[in-house]
C-alpha cells in the first residue's frame, strides 16, 4: 500500500458483529421466509445459520443482496465457507491478508502464469465480497473502501508484472538486478490514473493505466527494449483483464496515454515528454493530477512525474486552460432540463450534479494555483477539498457539503454497480427497478431515496454553477459531447446521431484527431483550448447543412490546410455568421467546398468589410491576375498560376451566390468577366509559346469567339467553354518566320491545341475549364482553327439555323482589337440578314422537339430541358433576333434578359409577355447558379438535404420549397405556352 488506510478502532471484532443495525425508517430486507434462496441457503448451512442469529444484522444485510445483487449473492451461494469466515473474521485483517496474498500471487518457485492468473481472480472475488460486506453493512465508509480497491489493484499489477519479469528474465529476454524484487530497476512503470491514481476507485472500475519504460537506462539492449515492453504490457493486460471460469481481475484501459490511435500500450520516457511539451491537451493535465506509479520501477515513475511538473502545474493562474477543461465538462453535461434532475435514469457520475460536477470542481482550482501553491498538487478528491479550505479557495460550509455529497454519491455508484458488476453509473429507467435499488442501498423505499439522492445532487449543482457563473455559454447541444481518450464514448454518438450526423463514430475520429494535434493548426495548447469551446458551436452549425457528415470532413481538410489555429478559431468564435457561412459552404455546396478544402486562405477575403456589398471591378481583376502572372518563371508556371487564381475566383463569386449577397445575372458576369480574362492571358501566354517555337505569321491575327454561356455572360460555377478561334493572314503569307516554319493554317491549329490544352489540361493545380471547339463551322470535321474568310462564307452561305441561333451569342474575347472588331461586325451582320420566318419557325421547333426527345424535358428540375425550361428561353431570345434583328438590329445580345428588354422596347413583346420571360430567366438562372455551385449531379428533391431545399426556396423569394416548387412549374407552363406563341411563321 502506498498510504496507510484509515485505522480501525473496532480491530479484532468480527464483521458480523460490527454490522448496523437498520435504521428507524431504513430498509430491512425481506426475511427468510421471502426471500427463499437466503433460506435455502441457511438449511443447508446451519453454521451460517447459527450466526444469523446470533447476529440479527447479518441476516438483514444477505437478505438484501440476496433481494438486490445477483452477482453479490451468486459470490454468497458459490462459496458459503468463504462468506462465513468473512462474517465471523475482523475485517481490516482479512483486507491485509487479500492484500498480501495478493502482491505474492507471483512468489515461488513453481508458479506458472494459469496459476497467478487463477489465484488473482479468486483473491479479487474473496475481496468483492468483503468488500460489499463492510461497504452494505456500514462498517466501513466509501474512502476506506476505495482505497482497499485500489490498493488491490495496486497488488494485482504487481504481481502480475513480477510473473512475466522473472519469466523474461528466465529466458534471457532483461538482465534484472535483483530477481527477489524484479520491479525495481526493471526500466518500465505503471501509473494509474483517474481514481485508481487518486486511491478512490470505484466497485466496478477499470484500471486506466499509463505504461512507461526508460529506453537508455532499460537493463536489456536499447534496440530491443520497445518491442520487449510492448509485449510484456500486452501480456499483463492478458493476465488481468482475460475472463476465465475464474471471471477477471480487473479491466484495464490504457487510452489515457498519448495520442493512443498512433502509439503502442507502452511508450518510452523520451517519447512522452516530448509529446507533453508539444501538444500535451488540458484533458491531459488534468488527468495527471492524479497520476500515481502503482507498480514497475520506482524511480522511472517519480522521475516522469517530476518531469511533467512543469506541464501539469503551471506557474501563473492559468484562466485559458480553465475554460477549456470547463468547456470539456459542458460538453458532457445533458443540456436537456438545465436545472431539473430526473432520478429515473439519471447518470451519477456525468449527470448534473454528480460525481464528475465534484471532481471538476476541485481539479479546475487546483488547476488554476497549483502551480503556486504546492500544497493543493495532492490527489485524493477530499484530501483537495481540505487543502482549498486551507488555502481560502472555498469555506468549510463548501467542503463539508461537497465531502458528504461525494461519498454519498460513490456509495450509490457502489451499489448500481454491485448489482451486475457492471461499470455503470446509471439508475434504473423504470420505478419497479429502483424500488428495488433503493432497498439495496438501505432505504425504505424509492420516494425516501430519491428525496435524499436530489438533495445532494442539487447541493453539488449549486456550488459548482457557482464556480464557473461567469463561463460564456456554449451553442446548445442535445446531449454528451466527450472527444478525450482514443475510443468513442456511447453517448456522445448518441448525441452526433440525434444532431443529424450519419457517421457519428467517424465525426468523434476527426474530433479526436484534431484534439490531439494531429493537424498544424491544433498543435499548440491555446489553439486547442479555442477548439474545445467552439466544438459545439462547429458541430451545431454543420448539422444546419445539407449534409453534416460531408461537411465535417470538408471543414477537416481546410483545417489541415491552415498554417495556425489559434488566429481561425479566434475568428469562427467571433462571427458566428461567418462559421454559419462556412458551413452552408462546405456542408452544401460540395464543388465549392473542395475549392475552399485546397485554398482555405481564400476565406480571408470574406472578412473584408466590403466583401458582400459590392464585386470587385474588371481593371482590379485583371491587375491581380497581371500581378500574378508576371511573377511566373516559366510557361507551366503562367498556367498553374492561372489556375490559382482561377479557383480562388470562383470560390469568391461562389460564397456571394451562396449568401445571396449576388444574383444569379451579376454571378453569370462575373463568373464571365474572370474566364474573359483568363482566356485573354492564355491566349496571349501559348502565342508567345509559339513564337518562340515556330516565329510569327506575317501579318497573322487572331481572335477568341466565345460562344454558349460563356458568349452570352450567363456562366455557373460549373460551366465550361464553347469556344471557336478564327484567324487572318494575308493572302501571300505562306509560312510562319522566325523559327521552325508551319504553314498558317498548321501554325493557328497547334496555337488552338496549344490554348486548350493550357485552358483544360489537368496540373498539380488542378484544371481551369473544360473546353468545347464543336460550334466552330464543320463541328469535328472542320479544322480546329478557322480562317476569317472561310467563317463568314460559312456563315453566310452554309450554316444551318441552328448554327445562326448559337451565333447570336457568339462575342470576340482575345487577341487583336482591330480584328475582333472586324470579327464581332461580321457576325453582327449575319444576324441581321434576313431570315425566311417560316423556315426560321419550323427549324426552331423541329429542333426543341429533337432535344425533347433526346434529353427529355417532363422533370421540371432539369431546368435547362425541362418544358418552359433554359433551353425554351433562349430559343425564343435567339428566334426574336433571328426574325427581327433584320428590321430591329437593336434587339441584337448575347444574354437573354437584354434580349427580351430590347424586343419589349421595340414593341415585338407584348409588357405582360415580357415580365414573364424576364421573372422566368431570373427565376431559372438564380436555380441554376445554386444548383452548379451545390451539386455535381443531378438535382432529386426527394433526396436532398433541407440546407440545399431552403437556399433554393431563398433564391425564389419563396418561404419553403414547396411553394418554390409550385411556383417553378407555373412559370414552366407559361414559358412553354409563350414559345408556342411567339415562335410562329
Amino acid at each position: 500500500m502506498t498510504e496507510t488506510l484509515a485505522k480501525d478502532t473496532l480491530s479484532g471484532t468480527p464483521l458480523a458483529q460490527r454490522l448496523a443495525a437498520p435504521e428507524k425508517g431504513k430498509a430491512k430486507g425481506k426475511g427468510e421466509a421471502e426471500q427463499p434462496h437466503l433460506a435455502t441457503l441457511l438449511q443447508e448451512n446451519r453454521a451460517l445459520s447459527a450466526l444469523v442469529k446470533r447476529a440479527p444484522p447479518a441476516g438483514a444485510l444477505l437478505a438484501r443482496i440476496a433481494d438486490g445483487s445477483p452477482f453479490l449473492w451468486q459470490l454468497c451461494e458459490s462459496d458459503p465457507e468463504r462468506l462465513l469466515r468473512l462474517l465471523e473474521g475482523d475485517p481490516q485483517t482479512a483486507r491485509d491478508a487479500l492484500l498480501a496474498e495478493a502482491r505474492a500471487a507471483a512468489d515461488g518457485e513453481e508458479v506458472d502464469e494459469a496459476h497467478v492468473m487463477r489465484r488473482l481472480r479468486k483473491l479479487k472475488a474473496e475481496m468483492a465480497l468483503l468488500l460489499a460486506l463492510a461497504d452494505l453493512g456500514g462498517v466501513w465508509d466509501v474512502p476506506v473502501v476505495t482505497a482497499a480497491l485500489s490498493d488491490f489493484a495496486d497488488a494485482a499489477i504487481s504481481a502480475g508484472l513480477r510473473f512475466l519479469l522473472r519469466e523474461a528474465a528466465g529466458r534471457g529476454k532483461i538482465a534484472l538486478p535483483d530477481l527477489a524484487d524484479p520491479e525495481q530497476g526493471c526500466g518500465l512503470t505503471v501509473l494509474a490514473m483517474g481514481k485508481h491514481g487518486a486511491r478512490e476507485l470505484n466497485y466496478s472500475s477499470d484500471i486506466d493505466l499509463i505504461v512507461f519504460y526508460d529506453r537508455q537506462n532499460a537493463p536489456l539492449d536499447e534496440d530491443d527494449a520497445p518491442p520487449f515492453y510492448i509485449r510484456l504490457v500486452q501480456h499483463l493486460v492478458r493476465i488481468l483483464q482475460e475472463r476465465t471460469e475464474d471471471g477477471y481481475v480487473f479491466r484495464t484501459d490504457l487510452r489515457l496515454r498519448p495520442d493512443p490511435g498512433s502509439t503502442p500500450v507502452a511508450i518510452s520516457v523520451e517519447a512522452a515528454l516530448s509529446y507533453y511539451e508539444t501538444v500535451g491537451q488540458n484533458w491531459e493535465r488534468a488527468a495527471m493530477l492524479k497520476a500515481r506509479p502503482a507498480a514497475g520501477d520506482a524511480r522511472v515513475g517519480e522521475e516522469v512525474l517530476h518531469a511533467l511538473v512543469p506541464f501539469i502545474w503551471r506557474k501563473h493562474l492559468d484562466y485559458a486552460a480553465i475554460a477549456d477543461i470547463h468547456a470539456m465538462k459542458r460538453q458532457i453535461q445533458m443540456h436537456r432540463g438545465h436545472g431539473a434532475v430526473a432520478i429515473e435514469g439519471h447518470n451519477v457520475k456525468l449527470g448534473r450534479g454528480g460525481i464528475r460536477e465534484i471532481e471538476f470542481f476541485v481539479q479546475t482550482q487546483q488547476l488554476v494555483a497549483g502551480g503556486r501553491i504546492p500544497d493543493l498538487r495532492v490527489r485524493g478528491t477530499e484530501a483537495a477539498l481540505a487543502a482549498l479550505v486551507e488555502h481560502n479557495w472555498i469555506d468549510e460550509k463548501t467542503r463539508d457539503d461537497l465531502v458528504r455529497a461525494y461519498r454519498f454519491l460513490r456509495s450509490v455508484e457502489h451499489r448500481i454497480q454491485m448489482v451486475a458488476d457492471e461499470q455503470t453509473h446509471m439508475l434504473p429507467e423504470d420505478r419497479d427497478s429502483m424500488e428495488r435499488l433503493a432497498r439495496f442501498a438501505g432505504f425504505d423505499s424509492r420516494d425516501a431515496f430519491a428525496r435524499a439522492l436530489q438533495a445532494e445532487l442539487e447541493c453539488v449543482q449549486e456550488h459548482y454553477s457557482h464556480l464557473f457563473e461567469d463561463a460564456q455559454p456554449l451553442a446548445a447541444s442535445s446531449g454528451s459531447l466527450v472527444f478525450t481518450g482514443e475510443e468513442d464514448d456511447p453517448e456522445t454518438l448518441d448525441t452526433l446521431h440525434r444532431m443529424g450526423f450519419r457517421e457519428p463514430s467517424m465525426v468523434a475520429g476527426l474530433v479526436r484527431a484534431w484534439h490531439h494535434g494531429r493537424v498544424v493548426a491544433t498543435r499548440s495548447a491555446r489553439a486547442r483550448e479555442l477548439l474545445t469551446e467552439l466544438i459545439p458551436a462547429l458541430l451545431d452549425a454543420m448539422t444546419r447543412t445539407s449534409d453534416p457528415d460531408s461537411a465535417l470532413r470538408a471543414f477537416d481538410r481546410v483545417l489541415a490546410r491552415q498554417p495556425a489555429g489559434i488566429e481561425f478559431f479566434s475568428l469562427l468564435r467571433s462571427n458566428p455568421g461567418f462559421l454559419g457561412l462556412l458551413a452552408d459552404v462546405l456542408g452544401t455546396a460540395p464543388r465549392l467546398a473542395d475549392l475552399v478544402g485546397r485554398r482555405p486562405h481564400v476565406l480571408d477575403a470574406v472578412l473584408e468589410a466590403d466583401f458582400f456589398s459590392a464585386l470587385p471591378d474588371e481593371e482590379l481583376v485583371r491587375e491581380r491576375l497581371d500581378q500574378t502572372l508576371n511573377e511566373a518563371r516559366s510557361y507551366e508556371d503562367v498556367l498553374d498560376r492561372a489556375r490559382i487564381f482561377a479557383q480562388e475566383h470562383k470560390v469568391l463569386i461562389g460564397v456571394r451566390v451562396l449568401s445571396g449577397a449576388i444574383t444569379a445575372e451579376r454571378a453569370g458576369e462575373a463568373f464571365a468577366k474572370l474566364a474573359d480574362l483568363l482566356i485573354e492571358r492564355v491566349h496571349a501566354a501559348a502565342e508567345a509559346e509559339m513564337v518562340r517555337a515556330h516565329g510569327t505569321v506575317p501579318g497573322g491575327r487572331s481572335t477568341i469567339l466565345a460562344m454558349g454561356k460563356l458568349g452570352g455572360r450567363e456562366m455557373t460555377f460549373a460551366s465550361d467553354l464553347d469556344l471557336i478561334l478564327i484567324y487572318d493572314h494575308p493572302d501571300d503569307v505562306t509560312s510562319s518566320e522566325g523559327g521552325r516554319e508551319l504553314a498558317p493554317s498548321q501554325y493557328y491549329a497547334r496555337l488552338t491545341q496549344r490554348i486548350v490544352s493550357a485552358l483544360s489540361a489537368p496540373t498539380a493545380e488542378g484544371t481551369l475549364y473544360e473546353v468545347d471547339f464543336r460550334l466552330r463551322p464543320s463541328g469535328h470535321s472542320g479544322p480546329l482553327a478557322t480562317r476569317f474568310s472561310a467563317f463568314q462564307r460559312y456563315q453566310r452561305e452554309e450554316a444551318w439555323t441552328w448554327e445562326h441561333m448559337a451565333l447570336t451569342r457568339a462575342r470576340p474575347i482575345s487577341g487583336d482589337g482591330a480584328f475582333r472588331a472586324e470579327v464581332e461586325a461580321e457576325v453582327a451582320e449575319v444576324l441581321t440578314a434576313e431570315h425566311e420566318r417560316k423556315k426560321l419557325a419550323k427549324d426552331v421547333r423541329d429542333m426543341r422537339r429533337t432535344l425533347a426527345v433526346e434529353k427529355g424535358e417532363d422533370d421540371p428540375w432539369e431546368l435547362k430541358t425541362a418544358v418552359g425550361g433554359l433551353i425554351d428561353l433562349e430559343f425564343i431570345a435567339q428566334f426574336l433576333q433571328l426574325a427581327h434583328g433584320h428590321a430591329h438590329p437593336e434587339i441584337l445580345s448575347t444574354t437573354t434578359i437584354r434580349v427580351f428588354e430590347a424586343a419589349a422596347h421595340a414593341k415585338l413583346l407584348a409588357q405582360e409577355d415580357y415580365e414573364l420571360l424576364r421573372a422566368a430567366t431570373r427565376l431559372q438562372h438564380d436555380l441554376t447558379q445554386l444548383l452548379r455551385l451545390c451539386l455535381s449531379e443531378s438535382f432529386d428533391p426527394k433526396t436532398a438535404g433541407a440546407g440545399l431545399l431552403a437556399l433554393l426556396a431563398r433564391a425564389g423569394g419563396d418561404p419553403d420549397f414547396a411553394a418554390l416548387s409550385s411556383e417553378l412549374k407555373d412559370t414552366q407552363k407559361g414559358v412553354r405556352k409563350l414559345f408556342t406563341k411567339l415562335v410562329t411563321a
